[in-house]
């Protein structure tokens, strides 16, 4: 999540996000199956973003942006006239992730996983209205 607690314009430091990068790290994170990698080697390899359209996260105070916990966003320089503040809390999951559920019921963060890992949206259930523990039944 990014909660911008000031007005933030294109000049205040505004988050960079690639947009779709979190189907692109879906891949990477499928490649190494149950070992998965360190926040550094996967690091490493988001150049395959690069050629994501990137969005800046402005807005004004009180805006919030939550985000898929794979999207690619990154910090920048400042070059306006007010000092920028945010935060950026980590939103737990409930439950641990399930890729492969017998009643269909994913999460929308499961869901985009799924596409990234090559599942059409036209495939893909609709997202639950509500996460329950329904879900992990």
């Amino acid at each position: 999540m990014l909660f911008l607690f000031s007005d933030v314009a294109d000049l205040d430091a505004p988050t960079r996000i690639r947009t779709g990068s979190h189907i692109d790290v879906a891949r990477l994170l499928a490649a190494r199956g149950d070992d998965g990698m360190s926040f550094m080697e996967l690091a490493g390899k988001l150049e395959i973003t690069s050629e994501r359209r990137q969005v800046l996260a402005t807005g004004k105070a009180g805006t919030v942006y939550l985000c898929h916990p794979f999207l690619v966003h990154a910090a920048q320089s400042h070059h306006g006239t007010s000092p920028k503040f945010m935060a950026q809390p980590c939103l737990e999951l409930r439950n641990e992730l399930q890729l492969h559920r017998e009643n269909g019921l994913y999460s929308p963060v499961e869901l985009a996983i799924r596409m990234g890992l090559g599942e059409s949206p036209a495939d893909l259930p609709a997202p639950m209205h509500r996460w329950s523990d329904e879900a992990s039944a």
